[in-house]
């Protein structure tokens, strides 16, 4: 768990803070420089409140309702109902990690000091990241433009002590009943507060950011289980030579092949391509395995990109401006993230694809190379890993599904003033469940080529796969036999691949894979 500090400031944050706040125990303080723009800011509001012009959020109705002009002694109510309508959230809860994040990114841009919040606002939900509560927030309820709408008005409601939340201890109870237990006093909403906690893209650039940092575990996890197919193939490693990825500059290409070089070095098993069955070259999902794996590292690079600038983002309707200026605009809408969010979910879609085809070739006898039909220890008897690879197809054919892109649809809302939205939301919670499905997918070619290896009499495998082997047995992962029990193995070798065991244990011996 991390338990470092994070500081909020007026510039935004980093992915490696929301990460330590989403999934670690980092504790979250709030700059004088960030308490002191809100405190400016909330002047200006404070300022615009007491004048009969209308001004967006601060004295009129919402989206198509933005033409009533609402009079002062009904403004806390407007707050404060916006909050518990727009809470209208449905189906499963989503997960503390994301509620998290959602709640972390969404004070990044109060602290900004462009919402006209106050500072009791952002103390307060600050608090509620630092005593482990979490809003109830439900999988539906996104559009992904006006901002998260619906998770991010159940974490705000949270705020006002109305609906439920998890406590530290996991239990979900009255968020009244979790804010008094922690000492923390219910905010009552004033002029614009609501809508600023409601309008942000911040559900789904938490999740970007979250599967970002899981890609790039992943994409060095496929360099590692390409490299071990490829080794208990008899493969040729002279296709990851620097120089011809050098004649196709692509960045990410030469990445993946110099991290299978490096896992390669001192194999005794490549280099017999040429022995009792002639190949003059090795299969596409052998010899390709770096251009496809590169070019989804360098999709990952422009997520990254795009994530870093959201998180240098203050996304707010109206924003305050520097000079007092409270001004509509449209930067809650969720197409940048969303697009990458979808990019995303088509690379990891292929790289799960041709992991799968290495691992039948694996198990078939007529293209393993003397490897034994399924690896099974007397097949025929044995099934070996037959129905491994049907249950690693069953999950790449959901992968190419999650790749169909949720961005290129739109449903219009709020009576056509909201005509067109991103569906951010949408992409980002099929990029977590391709991300888990890459994980097995990579798990399973991991346990077929580490058995396929220890399967070739008279080789001495790469240093860096007799590491690998030798952490995968320690992980109670069990190797060539007779058959058995499959699902345990494979849900070890998940467990193996997603704790990031697989690129510890290679990088024992290789060090540092990019």
């Amino acid at each position: 768990m991390d338990m470092h500090t994070v500081v909020l400031g007026t510039s935004g944050t980093t992915a490696q803070d929301v990460i330590a706040v989403a999934r670690g125990a980092a504790r979250i303080e709030l700059s004088q420089e960030a308490l002191a723009a809100v405190a400016a800011s909330r002047a200006f509001i404070d300022d615009l409140a007491a004048k009969p012009d209308p001004v967006y959020g601060v004295s009129t109705g919402f989206g198509a309702l933005a033409v009533r002009h609402i009079s002062p002694e009904l403004r806390a109510q407007l707050q404060r109902n916006i909050v518990r309508s727009h809470a209208a959230g449905m189906g499963p809860r989503v997960e503390r990690e994301v509620v998290r994040a959602l709640m972390f990114l969404r004070l990044k841009t109060l602290a900004s000091g462009r919402t006209g919040v106050r500072p009791l606002v952002v103390e307060t939900m600050a608090a509620l990241l630092n005593a482990g509560i979490t809003p109830v927030v439900h999988e539906y309820g996104s559009l992904g433009c006006s901002g998260d709408l619906a998770p991010l008005s159940h974490c705000a409601l949270t705020l006002i002590g109305e609906g439920d939340a998890e406590g530290p201890d996991g239990v979900v109870r009255p968020a009244g009943e979790l804010l008094a237990a922690h000492g923390i006093a219910p905010v009552e909403l004033r002029e614009k507060e609501g809508l600023a906690l409601l309008n942000g893209t911040d559900g789904m650039l938490g999740m970007l950011v979250m599967a970002c940092a899981d890609l790039a575990r992943l994409f060095t996890s496929a360099d590692i289980t390409a490299a071990l197919s490829l080794e208990a193939l008899l493969g040729t490693d002279s296709v990851l030579a620097p120089e011809l990825h050098a004649i196709r500059p692509h960045p990410g290409q030469a990445t993946a092949a110099a991290n299978m070089l490096k896992v390669l070095a001192g194999s005794g098993f490549t280099g017999h391509h040429q022995d009792d069955a002639p190949r003059v070259q090795d299969a596409y999902s052998i010899r390709c395995a770096p251009q496809v794996a590169g070019a989804g590292r360098d999709t990952l690079d422009h997520a990254r990109l795009v994530a870093d600038r959201e998180l240098a983002a203050a996304v707010d309707n109206p924003v305050v401006l520097p000079d007092g200026r409270v001004e509509s605009n449209g930067n809650f809408h969720g197409a940048p993230v969303a697009y990458v969010l979808d990019f995303l979910a088509v690379a990891a879609a292929d790289l799960g694809s041709i992991a799968e085809r290495r691992t039948d070739r694996l198990l078939d006898k007529n293209r393993s190379h003397g490897l034994p039909a399924f690896l099974a220890g007397d097949p025929g008897v044995d099934s070996g890993l037959m129905i491994a690879q049907y249950t690693q197809a069953a999950l790449v054919s959901e992968l190419k599904r999650l790749a169909a892109p949720a961005s290129v649809d739109s449903i219009p809302s709020s009576a056509m003033q909201e005509d067109h939205v991103s569906m951010g939301w949408s992409a980002a919670r099929k990029l977590r469940t391709a991300v888990d499905n890459l994980t097995r997918v990579l798990a399973v070619e991991l346990y077929a080529a580490t058995r396929a290896v220890e399967l070739r009499d008279g080789l001495t495998p790469a240093p860096a796969t007799r590491a690998v082997l030798a952490a995968v047995r320690a992980a109670g992962i069990e190797g060539p036999g007779a058959d058995r029990f499959l699902a345990p193995d494979l849900e070890a070798a998940y467990a193996f691949v997603r704790d990031g065991k697989l690129v510890e244990a290679a990088e024992s011996v290789t060090g540092h894979l990019a």
